[in-house]
């Protein structure tokens, strides 16, 4: 009976444990994608930035 109990439990941890695995693996990849489009939305906004500074930077060197 003892052992019944035991692979029992040992089941449901594996259980647990795949439900936490698959619910990461899935948490990883809405993450990867959310970086993607995150990156794609900043892009243009690195080069205007850039772009200011070099024309403050060519400004202000020259007297």
């Amino acid at each position: 009976m003892l052992l019944v109990v035991w692979i029992v439990v040992a089941v449901l941890a594996v259980v647990v444990l795949a439900l936490l695995g698959h619910g990461l693996v899935g948490a990883l990849g809405r993450l990867r994608r959310e970086v993607t489009a995150f990156e794609q939305e900043l892009r243009p906004v690195v080069a205007q930035v850039q772009a200011a500074a070099v024309r403050a930077r060519d400004t202000s060197s020259s007297p």
